[in-house]
This record gives C-alpha cells, sequence and structure tokens, in this order.
C-alpha cells in the first residue's frame, strides 16, 4: 500500500490528482493538505512515501518546509507540483532534495510517469529541464540576476513579490526583523535595484512571477 499526501491550496487541484493517481496506482491511500502547517501535522501523525507539494501555498515558505521535510523523513519523496517555471525554480528544489519537478500544465501522462518513477526510487527531470542542467542554456541561467541570491535572500524576495511586511517576512521565516532588512539590503545590493517595485518589474521580466 502507497500512501501519498497531496499539498494545494485549491481543492480542485487536489482532487484532480486524486482521480489521476487512483487511475494509475492501485493500492493506494491518499491524504490532502492545504497548507504547510496541515502538510507537518499530516507528517507527524501518519506515514507517508510521496508527497506531492505546491509551492505556492498561503503562509507557507516551500524551500523551508521541503528542507525541513526532507531532514526530519529521510525515506520521503518530494515532488514539486507548480505553475512556477522550472528554468528557475526547479533547479533550487532539486539542490535541496526534492525528487521531482513538474509544472502544472503538464500533460496527464507525464504526472503519470513522474508519481510512478519516483515512488520506484528513481527522480523525475522533464526533457526542457533536462537541457537546463545539461549547459545547453548555461549563458541564460547566468544572465539571471536572481541566480546570485542565496536561498535565504530568494525566499525573501519570494516574500517581498507578494507584497508582505518586514514584520510579516520575519515571521513567516522566523526570523528576526534586523536580519530580513539586512536580507533586503544585500538583494536590493546584488540585483542592482533601488525599491520593490524595481524588483517586480525584475521578477517579471525573468518570469519569477
Amino acid at each position: 500500500m502507497q500512501n501519498i499526501l497531496i499539498a494545494d491550496d485549491h481543492s480542485i487541484v487536489r482532487a484532480g490528482l486524486k482521480l489521476l493517481i487512483n487511475s494509475c496506482i492501485r493500492d493506494v491511500t491518499i491524504d490532502e493538505a492545504e497548507d504547510g502547517e496541515a502538510v507537518i501535522k499530516k507528517m507527524k501523525s501518519a506515514h507517508f512515501e510521496l508527497l506531492i507539494l505546491d509551492i505556492n501555498m498561503p503562509h507557507t515558505e516551500s524551500f523551508s518546509l521541503t528542507a525541513y521535510l526532507l531532514k526530519e523523513y529521510p525515506g520521503l519523496k518530494i515532488i514539486i507540483f507548480t505553475m512556477n517555471q522550472e528554468v528557475f525554480f526547479a533547479k533550487r528544489f532539486l539542490k535541496i532534495g526534492a525528487h521531482g519537478y513538474l509544472n502544472k500544465y503538464s500533460k496527464e501522462s507525464e504526472i503519470k510517469y513522474a508519481i510512478q518513477k519516483v515512488l520506484g526510487g528513481k527522480r523525475y527531470i522533464s526533457d526542457n529541464l533536462a537541457e537546463i542542467l545539461s549547459g545547453e542554456l548555461t549563458k541564460k541561467l547566468k544572465d539571471n540576476p536572481f541566480e546570485d541570491l542565496s536561498d535565504r535572500e530568494f525566499e525573501v524576495v519570494l516574500q517581498m513579490l507578494k507584497g508582505s511586511s518586514v514584520s510579516e517576512i520575519a515571521n513567516t521565516l522566523s526570523l528576526h526583523k534586523s536580519t530580513v532588512g539586512t536580507h533586503k539590503t544585500r538583494i536590493l545590493d546584488k540585483l542592482k535595484i533601488s525599491n520593490t517595485v524595481e524588483l517586480i518589474n525584475l521578477a517579471r521580466l525573468y518570469e519569477i512571477i
């Protein structure tokens, strides 16, 4: 029996994934979570082989959550399932240990294949991502200034792009306000911008949002 947890804040997405999984895996139990807090509660109360995780859930810092879960539950496999572009986000999540990265635009056949492959103990990388990681798009990646940010700085950027205040960022990421201020200063310096408006424009240019 395979136990799978689907974490997404949209019930229609969870329902669709459940139907798809049940159509390709015989002995499976599927549970659901709508945010990071619910994911942690579910993980503490039951054993799961696979977590299918959306990275844009409310009140959830997905990088920290993924790193925490992989550390606390070494046998857990995680597939990132999101609208965010592979070209930048996938590389970071795979680096911290995620087992696969799927775009929500993926075909049903690709989603089924990825889930079965990861449950079988392997990692899933799409053809597009394979090209990126093989170096064929190296120049494009190097030209992206967001590549110069640390994972923590990028977490702060994502919160800034949501319009979160310093206090809200500090609370979400469990940081002191002064630390958030330091990160923001370094981020603006590394990206060579002056304010949040310019950050938003730059993020749109490089398809971060």
